[in-house]
């Protein structure tokens, strides 16, 4: 078995070059460090480090292997932290936590006297799994997430608005109708966030605007719209100082618009304590 003292020695050398800075940073001696190496070689059957005059470089094998590592000891704090139950593990997807969680983490560590919590941000998919795999205690993203000791929730339903530079023709428009939306080619933000099903739902069959490129990430998108590359549709709540500054203008989409539906969904075969606290929190405060 994968010894994670040794794994951890392996990042630490490749992090700083070198045994003896990696036992430094890890209050080891070099000759530890060096053993930590060899038996982890001894164990895989590879080697891992190129040792050279000046500095140690990772071999493919051990590049390979790095991923896996900082996974590893990535899960046995998280494993402490769960069997302790002093830290909430919440994820959540880049626009969720971005625009909307900041204030709502900030009042419920205000109304529980500073529980403690940990936030992961990532895309809707790498938080989907991470909740999977017991990594997260709640999850809150732009789909429900089933599964076996799993419950989710409607948390809140936020309106998507094209956004534009200034001196675009629609600046000014108060609302934006279907049939314009349609012919627009549209700059994508981050995958993985439903936008593209909304619009198929929205448009039901009907012709519906393009997606023109992939940009991968609402902040990539709003730059890009600002420097004039095109226009996009985004939650409404991820322009609002952009809006207030005047660097973008914000056209909702005409009749019922178009709304995505974020949900919260937690572990509840584990139950810690601040678990259905914070859930009860987040629906509290949607």
């Amino acid at each position: 078995m994968l010894n994670l003292i040794w794994l951890q020695s392996l990042l630490a050398v490749v992090r700083h070059r070198g045994f003896q800075a990696a036992g430094q940073a890890l209050n080891l001696s070099q000759p530890a460090v060096s053993q930590h190496i060899q038996r982890l070689e001894e164990e895989l059957g590879v080697a891992l480090i190129i040792r050279g005059r000046r500095e140690c470089v990772p071999t493919a094998a051990a590049r390979d292997l790095l991923p896996y590592a900082e996974s590893l000891l990535r899960l046995e704090q998280q494993a402490r932290a769960a069997v302790l139950r002093n830290t909430l593990r919440v994820g959540a997807s880049s626009n969720i936590g971005i625009y909307l969680l900041q204030p709502v983490l900030r009042s419920f560590e205000a109304s529980t006297d500073g529980q403690r919590y940990e936030l992961v941000i990532e895309q809707n998919p790498a938080i989907a799994e991470k909740l999977r795999r017991g990594e997260l205690d709640i999850a809150l993203m732009e789909w429900s997430e089933p599964g076996s000791g799993l419950q989710s929730a409607p948390w809140r339903r936020e309106p998507l608005v094209l956004i534009v530079p200034p001196e675009h023709e629609l600046a000014n428009e108060t609302a934006i109708s279907r049939e314009q939306l349609s012919r627009l080619a549209l700059l994508g933000g981050e995958p993985g966030t439903g936008t593209g099903r909304l619009l198929s739902q929205y448009f039901a069959g009907e012709p519906m605007p393009t997606v023109s490129r992939q940009l991968g990430s609402t902040e990539a998108v709003k730059q890009a719209v600002k420097a004039g590359l095109g226009v996009s549709l985004v939650m409404a709540s991820a322009v609002e100082e952009e809006v207030r500054a005047g660097t973008l203008c914000a056209v909702p989409v005409a009749g019922t618009g178009l709304l995505k539906e974020l949900y919260v969904t937690w572990r509840s075969s584990q139950e810690p304590s601040s678990v259905p606290l914070f859930v009860d929190h987040l629906l509290q405060t949607a």
